[in-house]
């Protein structure tokens, strides 16, 4: 197949085709050895990004009522713990004419939580690459002018325990992985993957009933709420560097209130309206300390100080020995709530904590400290 490209950071990287691809590659040709008595040396299939690829098939095996094939997992430049899997497609003989049915076997998850793209007690394989692979079969069954029912089983012998370095047991999804993607493609490094992943642990969260949700950007965030609120609910959701998109999600899901608990090297960025904390896009945590401090009526030459610090804990040593801590983060508060007011409208209300490993708890904005009591 034509290899395909993308740029990040001035890199050239190699991308690969996802888990539903090979699902639908695999499906096509268990189909039409069934129906037709020989498999083909090779697969191809056009993907919902308009990619055509061609791809070997392994471990192919055919009786009168069914017939199996395995296609090798490619996740490209992308570090995947899927990359390398085969993913396995049995199409098998039903008794019901014209009929098509999907579903998953060994190693392919089972869905026990409502919210996930498919419904409790179903297979894990994704509403597109379901589609996938319903139109690999079906475009099989008219070109050979066939009208046999038809069930296909998609497994992957790997999956239950490549799953638990997933998301998928945190999610919901037991005895496998999830068979996913959108475009068929996989882009390395995809930024759009991990925001699809919060979305889909904030729609099971809604979806389960919740109304509240506590979002942190990782782990410096989670241990801080086990160490500090150990009332609180211990199940916040991971967002990473996409803050802005957490509160997006959160407000388009319906949530009622959302609690941001993050360390001061992230959350300061939000007192200048970065919402995207990653380095590469925005620094700035300098620059915010110093305009709160400005505000706040901190000394000049202690601003220019801490702009020459590397890390957030050694200015807050400079602001506290000038005695301008508390009325800095005063100041940082008020701007981070209000930008988090700004980008979450009317639809959803938002609070923030801060923190430090170095000073504890630097502060709460308003809506946090009222949460914080109210939700212990």
């Amino acid at each position: 197949m034509a290899q395909r490209y993308v740029y990040k950071d001035q890199k050239k990287l190699r991308c690969g085709y996802t888990t539903g691809t090979c699902a639908a590659m695999a499906a096509k040709a268990s189909a039409l050895a069934l129906l037709s008595g020989d498999f083909p040396r090779e697969v191809s299939l056009t993907t919902p990004a308009g990619s055509t690829l061609t791809l070997p098939l392994l471990e192919t095996e055919r009786t009168e009522r069914s017939a199996s094939c395995a296609v090798r997992k490619d996740s490209g430049d992308d570090p995947d713990v899927t990359d390398g899997i085969l993913v396995f497609a049995r199409v098998e003989r039903d008794a019901q004419k014209n009929t098509l049915v999907i579903d998953g076997g060994t190693g392919v998850g089972r869905v026990t939580k409502p919210g996930l793209d498919q419904p409790v007690g179903a297979a894990a394989i994704n509403r597109v690459p379901r589609q996938m692979i319903r139109d690999a079969v079906e475009e099989v069954r008219e070109s050979l002018g066939r009208e046999d029912g038809l069930r296909v089983i998609i497994s992957i012998p790997e999956g239950e325990a490549l799953a638990k370095r997933t998301f998928n047991p945190r999610l919901g999804i037991e005895g496998g992985l999830s068979v996913l993607g959108t475009t068929g493609i996989v882009e390395p490094m995809s930024e759009q993957a991990l925001v699809d992943t919060i979305r889909t642990e904030c729609r099971m969260r809604r979806a389960s009933g919740e109304t509240r949700l506590l979002l942190t950007p990782g782990s410096y965030g989670a241990d801080f709420l086990k160490r500090s609120y150990p009332r609180l609910p211990q199940d916040a959701v991971k967002c990473g560097n996409f803050i802005g998109d957490a509160v997006d999600i959160a407000a388009e899901l319906g949530f009622s209130e959302c609690l941001l608990i993050g360390h001061i090297g992230k959350l300061c960025k939000l007192a200048s309206g970065i919402f995207q904390t990653h380095s590469r896009y925005a620094d700035g945590r300098m620059e915010s300390l110093v305009s709160c401090g400005l505000i706040a009526g901190v000394p000049a030459e202690v601003l220019r100080a801490v702009l020459d610090c590397a890390v957030a804990d050694a200015a807050l040593e400079l602001l506290r020995n000038a005695g301008m801590l508390s009325q800095t983060m005063d100041v940082l508060l008020r701007r981070i709530q209000a930008h988090l007011d700004r980008r979450a409208g009317e639809r959803l209300r938002t609070g923030a904590l801060v923190f430090s490993h170095r000073f504890g708890t630097l502060g709460a904005t308003a809506p946090a400290e009222q949460w914080l009591e109210e939700w212990t």
